[in-house]
């Protein structure tokens, strides 16, 4: 088994390193690169800057300035070259990709994809080495480089750092379980597991729902400092993440069943779905391990308002309780989906209904 490669920075340089502590992992290969951490820095700091942009700015070209907050135990302050190459790189981002999506532009998708393929490589440009030339559009290339020593300097090495912690702290789950959940759940949506690890890029910041991922290829983007990735709930977020890869039989099967009853296709019916398949396939397993994978997963000497969230996962009773149920995600519109599920998808969830009797039941009931 290929030994999986947690890929983690140096100050000057993205090289890989293999954390032998946890030896092979199965189903997932974690990485911390450099370029991708980098990028959603800049993508936040854009939209940060878009939303406090005055009225009117847009139309009288001002806006916020945008600053990059300096980690604890780096250089104090941004001279005044880094300073002028950071606001470039911000502006050039809320120019450009700040009004799109990190999930549905295809623009940002390919970007993302490319900048992790490169993240070994401390240039963009093949102006040192030929092979990690990325074939990124030049101006891009000009920006992330310009940007690449401020975040060096000022911000990787508390990333990279708390990127890594929350990937020692969810591989030895992954370790235990993960070849019994994937197996599980590729069994429920009626499909096969990729034979290839599910590229799994840790990042400090992600999008507004804290992970994504896109398809062709298979990536999954974990915002590692998330207040709802931490504790046990990380290896439920990373399932319920790559499930996105595996559930397509589920979004097809709802939407033919749909067509033949002439019923429209329900919004978001199969992504709840696979938060509730997820969570109920979890916490068994959660609530076997009990207080011992708790604390394996709660960061260690932090006392910050994620580190406090971390063990905050289990009901009164000390029972798991699965992320769509904690963070209120039935609450917003999804009510009646839950009831459906719970009627008529747990059913064949414990071996007592068939897939095709649930989803048609499921859309009957609509």
């Amino acid at each position: 088994m290929v030994v999986v490669a947690l890929l983690f920075a140096t100050a000057l340089a993205a090289a890989p390193q293999i954390d032998s502590v946890y030896g092979p992992l199965p189903v997932f290969e974690l990485h911390s690169g450099f370029w991708i951490n980098l990028h959603h820095r800049l993508y936040e700091a854009a939209r940060q800057q878009r939303s406090a942009a005055p009225a009117g700015s847009a139309k009288s070209g001002k806006s916020a300035k945008p600053v990059l907050q300096v980690a604890p135990g780096a250089k104090p302050a941004l001279t005044g070259p880094e300073q002028r190459a950071w606001d470039d790189a911000v502006s050039y981002y809320a120019a450009n990709y700040a009004d799109k999506d990190l999930l549905f532009s295809t623009e940002l998708v390919l970007l993302k994809n490319q900048l992790g393929d490169f993240e070994t490589c401390d240039e963009l440009s093949g102006a040192k080495k030929r092979t990690c030339d990325a074939g990124l559009p030049g101006k891009l290339t000009q920006i992330l480089e310009g940007a690449a020593p401020v975040y060096r300097a000022h911000h990787w090495l508390a990333d990279d750092r708390a990127n890594r912690a929350w990937i020692k702290r969810v591989a030895p789950l992954v370790r235990e379980q993960g070849v019994g959940l994937s197996h599980r759940l590729a069994e429920i949506y009626q499909t096969q597991w990729p034979n290839e690890k599910i590229r799994v890029d840790v990042s400090a910041v992600a999008n507004a729902a804290g992970a994504y991922t896109t398809l062709d290829p298979l990536r999954v983007t974990i915002a590692g400092t998330d207040a709802r990735n931490q504790g046990a709930a990380a290896l439920e977020v990373l399932f319920h993440e790559a499930s996105h890869g595996i559930a397509t039989p589920v979004e097809q099967a709802i939407a033919r069943e749909c067509r033949q009853r002439d019923k429209p296709i329900p919004r978001d019916l199969w992504h709840a779905l696979i938060f509730y398949t997820t969570g109920e396939v979890i916490k068994p397993v959660m609530d076997t391990e009990g207080d011992a994978a708790s604390d394996r997963m709660v960061p260690s000497g932090s006392g910050g308002s994620d580190a406090s969230q971390g063990g905050k996962h289990s009901s009164e009773d000390g029972d798991y309780t699965p992320y769509a149920k904690r963070e209120g995600l039935y609450q917003r519109g999804w009510e009646n989906y839950l009831t459906l599920l719970t009627r008529y998808w747990q059913p064949y969830l414990e071996g007592r209904a068939t897939f095709d009797d649930a989803i048609a039941h499921m859309v009957s009931a609509l």
